[in-house]
């Protein structure tokens, strides 16, 4: 029997049991959907965050309080902490000054989180972040300042806020709030200044800067008592060739001020992305694998409606023997119906992945990346699960003796 045939009577023998054939799949369906999306949603986040951080610029510099990384003797990073920047603290004002004052520094811009909810006469701004730093903001960020402007450094005590979109929009109801007042710590601040869209990174949603005010750094140290809580700093060299320098500099100045202990974590460009590259393939594998197993249960799935079938058509086997089919011949016929039952889950598993990651974009702020050898290696592992959990039941119905198979009823 030829390939077609196998084929067509594959097809038929489907098609009469429609709807046990569609919950058969069900388990491959759902694995290859689930492993398509997770992957799309990894590849999505790691351009996104990788965006973010060309924006920033080869030379700019990030620090930040908990050793999150460890480097070997050349300095390479061989191993990620990703609890270490939630569970070390933060930096102090004595600790931006040293990083400040490092050799060959010519911006450092601190981020200061204010422990304080936002309010107008009207409303309250809950979901967001008050952040204290300095007038070199929009430019070590690349950001620009929608409407007004951002304050500047000759009176760094004035109650000057400035917002990002989000924030505008929920705090006052409109768009442009410049000049309208808003409280802080019982202090009163001025909108000075509307940032424009900030994309996000969907790995720290609590950054999001489209949801945070910025105030004065000096204003922020005097509402909050001089108890800074400074979680990163960004720091832009005097010249791009001295980026290993600055960085270097400021390790040994921070370790000294620490009591020669590196608690801290020092990242260039190409660390930055690194770790990111190195987190989101850890939790993509993981996650993917788990939904693998989807698969697994799928493959299971086959078998147990090819087995039931085998035990179903055992007449039609006998008949099919009888008037000349070899083993192989059966063989085959069964072998490509679990092939065709795989395959059809697995392309309905990545039109499922489709719908998904379209809704993920529409609702969230991830935007998937589709990854076509991603959904290529999904068929190919689905094929090869329906084959592979489809062999036991072929097998059985080959062995089948066509006088015994002729007398079952």
């Amino acid at each position: 029997m030829t390939f077609g045939n196998n084929m067509k009577e594959a097809l038929f023998s489907l098609k009469t049991s429609r709807w046990r054939s569609m919950l058969t799949v069900l388990g491959i369906i759902i694995g290859v959907a689930s492993v398509v999306t997770i992957v799309s949603i990894g590849e999505g986040v790691r351009k996104q965050v990788e965006g973010q951080i060309n924006i920033l610029g080869s030379d700019t510099i990030t620090v930040r309080p908990g050793k999150s990384v460890t480097r070997n003797s050349e300095g390479k990073i061989i191993d990620v902490n990703l609890l270490a920047s939630q569970s070390n603290g933060s930096f102090s004002n004595n600790d931006y000054e040293v990083i400040s004052k490092s050799k060959n520094v010519l911006v450092s811009v601190p981020f200061s989180k204010i422990s304080a909810v936002a309010k107008t006469d009207e409303r309250e701004f809950l979901d967001g972040n008050v952040v204290a730093t300095t007038s070199e903001l929009p430019k070590v960020l690349k950001q620009k300042v929608l409407y007004g402007e951002f304050f500047d450094d000759k009176n760094p005590n004035k109650n000057i806020a400035i917002l990002g979109k989000k924030v505008a929009q929920e705090l006052f109801n409109e768009n442009v709030p410049i000049g309208k007042s808003l409280q802080i710590r019982e202090e009163q601040f001025i909108v000075g200044g509307i940032m424009d869209n900030y994309a996000n990174n969907p790995l720290s949603p609590s950054t999001d800067y489209n949801r945070t005010i910025f105030i004065p750094y000096e204003t922020g140290k005097k509402i909050s008592g001089g108890q800074t809580q400074i979680y990163q700093v960004l720091v832009v060299p005097e010249a791009i060739g001295l980026t290993d320098e600055v960085a270097k500099n400021i390790t040994i100045n921070l370790q000294k001020a620490h009591g020669n202990q590196e608690d801290f974590t020092v990242l260039k460009k190409e660390d930055t992305l690194a770790v990111t590259n190195g987190i989101l393939k850890l939790l993509t594998s993981l996650i993917a694998g788990l939904a693998g197993i989807s698969l697994i249960v799928g493959g299971i799935g086959i078998m147990n409606i090819m087995l039931l079938s085998v035990t179903e058509r055992t007449r039609e086997i006998g008949v099919r023997k009888a008037v000349g089919a070899t083993n192989r011949q059966i063989l085959n016929q069964f072998l490509t119906e679990a092939a065709i039952l795989s395959l059809a889950g697995g392309f309905l598993g990545i039109i499922v992945s489709l719908v998904v990651d379209y809704a993920i974009a529409l609702f969230t702020d991830i935007v998937p990346a589709i990854t076509f050898p991603i959904m290529g290696i999904a068929l190919v592992l689905a094929l090869a699960v329906g084959v592979f959990f489809g062999i036991t039941p072929a097998l059985k119905a080959a062995s089948k003796d066509p006088i015994d198979a002729l007398r079952y009823e």
